[in-house]
């Protein structure tokens, strides 16, 4: 239940259904005090979440920030999230990802220096109805075509959420007693909800921030001025997660 009501969530928290939604209010409202309301109140939206310099402000604020690649320690295993690649039915006989695969990407870099030495992926198939192949699997193919030794990557497919992916997580690392020293990777976005469900499920890890959405500051008119039909979609994401934050905190998965 609590899976289809965070899918239905994620549909009524996006700005642009705000937008819509008080511009049909505006046109079928009759006193004119509301019609000017409504309207006013739909531009206001358009204009600060269309903003590129306040979608940025906002996600720097909210990011866990970078770790230079040369000051990671290192680790008998990260931990890599899902939640970064798509199956077709149609086109089964590849690996289709999203903007996120440096979820994966990174942590490979890091195996390539010596800095990891096994990966642990954890994430199954998160869809609301149908079947897909697990994401888990999914990125073990990827690494394992990029010449990742077999033996080095353990999946665990049954997660649907971040919840999921901590208790899931915990019950395979007690099977693993030599995994010491753990680096927890997923988006910069996600980390502050994920590293809080892993602390609560008792995991202790560094943490490693990828898939940036933020950027540098830029005060040019492009950014402060011009509006920005991405940041609406961006918005959508970043508001997503903190509502994400904010549940996980009110079910005490946090």
């Amino acid at each position: 239940m609590f899976f289809l009501l965070s899918k239905l969530l994620h549909l009524f928290l996006m700005p642009f259904l705000w937008v819509l939604l008080f511009l049909i209010l505006a046109l079928l409202l009759k006193k004119p005090k509301y019609k000017r309301s409504f309207l006013f109140l739909s531009l206001g939206i358009l204009i600060v979440f269309s903003n590129p310099f306040l979608e940025n402000e906002a996600w720097r604020a909210w990011e866990v920030a970078a770790i230079p690649v040369n000051k990671v320690k290192h680790y008998d295993v990260a931990i890599i999230l899902t939640g970064v690649t798509g199956y077709r039915e149609d086109i089964p006989d590849r690996i289709h990802t999203h903007k996120g695969a440096d979820r994966f990407l990174h942590p490979l870099q890091l195996y390539r220096l010596g800095k990891i030495d096994q990966f642990l992926i954890s994430g199954g198939d998160g869809r609301v109805t149908g079947t897909a192949v697990p994401e888990a699997e999914q990125i073990e193919k990827v690494l394992l075509m990029a010449g990742v030794d077999e033996e080095d990557i353990i999946t665990e497919s049954n997660s649907r959420n971040t919840y999921e992916n901590a208790k899931h997580t915990a019950k395979l690392l007690q099977k693993h007693p030599e995994w010491k020293t753990r680096l927890l990777v997923t988006s910069a976005y996600h980390m502050r909800r994920s590293q809080s469900c892993f602390t609560k499920a008792g995991i202790k890890a560094d943490v490693y921030s990828t898939d940036f959405y933020s950027g540098p500051r830029y005060f040019t008119p492009d950014e402060l001025i011009v509006p920005n039909a991405g940041s609406l979609s961006n918005w959508h994401l970043l508001i997503h997660e903190i509502a994400g934050y904010v549940m996980y905190k009110l079910m005490g998965y946090l």
